[in-house]
């Protein structure tokens, strides 16, 4: 069914893709961007029938058609999610994890779901090393992307699977300008596609590097997707309703033809994968954990996102020191998020697992009384070191014989493995809200492409989304789903929706959202502003699972002489980072006062806003 080409000359009128002003970075520089007249390089789109905010123009413009022929903020999610495995392979893919949060406008509710798969139950981390847990074919989960597709329509949309992955399809087939940041990834992973046949195939066109710019298709993957609109038109032929054709795609991926070929391509490369790994998983839809901060409700994603009790814990922490009063550009605001962001971290690695076989003390971490607790260790002049985790509640319970727990164990090389992850947020005429952000973890996940499916899996096996420690609870077993960063969130005021965001950066994912929210929510920034005002990122040697860590504060060239010094003077180890370099921010808001919603974009990677 062709919805689209009649839309195709107003397509031609839509804002292009903006070059944003990014000034490289230089040693000892700190240009003073907050106190210019110009406070972002990119205007905010105004959308008063819907709103598309991707990373990837591309992505930005698929979701824009279904809103535009007629489909709602689920339906237009899942065509941003399929375009985006085309055109962003490396970061997301329907082999691929992700979080989803989603306000329901006509019932005025929250919803979060989680689309994440466990690792393999034939896992045993104790017989490999780090590298084999993050690249490779043993590496990766189940995918739980594809089956949150399926979800989405069935809860929430309206159109068919086969409208709304149209506008991948053809990308896939007929090919799209390949844009720099992947052509980099590929180089990156080359050594490793060209060991794997199935990989260099798709990756490395006539055993060659892409060119930045060529026009690249992904022929496998549109016959995968074809392959699940056929079990879908199948369905409906036979009468079936919508929701029953929609689950026969998701039965063709998960018990069908596809998943006996992805246990068939494991079985016989040596990987631990099985028709019952793809059979156990079920996409999870639940209640977003939530957090009141200066008068808003703040909505994000439940564990096994860490990210989203982070940002809620951060912002807390937070909310007992008057930073409006202080001022954004005093380094006493950035010195009091940095230890926020301490202390949460501390806790979230401490605590935060697979909710399936660990409890993880959410209210208590959210308790009014221990935030005091743990507010008081921050000392006004002086930063702390990486801290202890602290006691909200009961102690943790690993349901050990529910786990794969391996032949032997042995701890594995410290340092987190970085992520690879993508965002968008969407909202349509009706005023339902998406804020999403889909993730292969590292870059193309495990590097597999199993088979001739066209897909690769998350590599959520790896250190950072799994721990290196075997007594940690979040250390690789089979048939635990990993813990990730990722953590979209949903701001509410007096029941009314005021903001949708998320972002990619892995380790940075909960500190990027932190500080974009205290700019809106303290310092009444507008949204382009607020994405692209200078931030910072807090890393940990060797990684967050260590009381005790060294900590480095990488803060985004453009910071105040001021704030350089003074972070400095507190004790801070600061590093410079490239002028715009740390995450992603896509993000909608609503002018409490106008009513009116505009989206921005951020300028560090080829994102795009777009609106009618």
């Amino acid at each position: 069914m062709k919805l689209y080409r009649l839309l195709l000359i107003a397509f031609a009128t839509v804002l292009a893709p903006l070059v944003a002003l990014q000034p490289s970075a230089q040693e000892n520089a700190y240009p003073l961007q907050m106190s210019s007249s110009r406070t972002s390089h990119r205007p905010e789109v105004p959308g008063p029938n819907g709103l598309v905010t991707a990373g990837h123009p591309l992505a930005s413009m698929a979701g824009l058609r279904i809103l535009m022929a007629g489909g709602n903020a689920a339906d237009a999610s899942v065509a941003v999610l399929a375009t985006l495995n085309v055109v962003r392979p490396q970061m997301s893919g329907a082999g691929g994890n992700g979080f989803f949060t989603y306000y329901d406008n006509n019932s005025k509710t929250l919803h979060a779901l989680s689309a994440t798969g466990a690792a393999p139950l034939a896992l045993d981390a104790g017989t490999l090393d780090a590298e084999e847990l993050n690249k490779g074919i043993k590496a990766g989960v189940v995918p739980g992307l594809f089956g949150g597709w399926v979800s989405l329509l069935q809860k929430f949309g309206t159109l068919s699977l086969e409208d709304v992955l149209e506008p991948a399809i053809a990308y896939a087939r007929q090919g799209h300008p390949i844009e720099a940041s992947v052509v980099r990834s590929i180089a990156s992973s080359q050594a490793l596609f060209e060991t794997l046949p199935s990989s260099s195939g798709v990756f490395l066109p006539e055993e060659r590097l892409p060119i930045t710019g060529e026009n690249f298709t992904m022929p496998d993957l549109a016959r995968t997707f074809e392959r699940l609109i056929a079990a879908e038109r199948r369905a409906l032929d036979s009468g079936a309703s919508r929701q029953e054709a929609l689950q026969a795609a998701f039965d063709l991926f998960y018990r069908g033809e596809i998943a006996e070929e992805m246990a068939a391509f494991y079985s016989e490369n040596g990987g631990g994968f099985t028709q019952e790994d793809f059979v156990r998983y079920e996409p999870l839809w639940g209640e977003p954990i939530h957090a009141r901060y200066r008068g808003y409700d703040i909505y994000t994603s439940p564990p096994t996102s860490r990210g989203g009790l982070e940002v809620l814990m951060q912002l807390k922490l937070v909310e007992g020191f008057d930073l409006e009063g202080l001022g954004w550009e005093s380094p006493v605001t950035q010195h009091l998020l940095i230890e926020a962001i301490k202390l949460a971290k501390a806790d979230i690695y401490h605590y935060v697992a697979d909710p399936r076989l660990h409890d993880v003390p959410v209210e208590g971490m959210l308790a009014e009384d221990y935030l005091q607790r743990r507010r008081a260790l921050i000392n006004k002049q002086a930063a702390m070191g990486f801290p202890a985790w602290g006691k909200p509640g009961e102690l943790l319970t690993l349901a050990m014989d529910t786990l794969s727990s391996g032949t032997h164990k042995r701890p594995l090389d410290e340092k987190s493995v970085p992520g690879s992850t993508t965002s968008f947020s969407i909202r349509d005429k009706s005023g339902n809200v998406m804020a999403a952000t889909p993730t292969h973890g590292g870059a193309f996940g495990t590097g597999v492409v199993v088979g001739n499916t066209g897909l690769t899996f998350n590599n959520g096996t790896r250190v950072g989304s799994t721990s290196p420690y075997p007594e940690d609870m979040n250390y690789a077993r089979g048939g635990q789903v990993p813990i990730l960063n990722n953590s979209p969130i949903i701001v509410m005021k007096d029941g009314e929706f005021v903001m949708a965001l998320g972002t990619p950066g892995g380790e940075t994912i909960g500190q990027t959202q932190f500080q974009v929210l205290v700019n809106v929510l303290d310092f009444a920034m507008p949204v382009q502003a607020a994405i692209e005002a200078p931030r910072f990122s807090v890393f940990a040697t060797p990684n967050f699972y260590r009381e005790g860590a060294d900590i480095t504060v990488r803060f985004e060239d453009r910071l105040t002489q001021q704030q350089h010094d003074g972070l400095k003077a507190l004790g801070h180890a600061l590093t410079l980072a490239p002028s715009f370099s740390l995450g992603s921010i896509q993000a909608i808001l609503k002018d409490t006062e106008l009513g009116t919603v505009t989206a921005g974009a951020d300028p560090r990677r080829a994102a795009q806003a777009v609106g009618w």
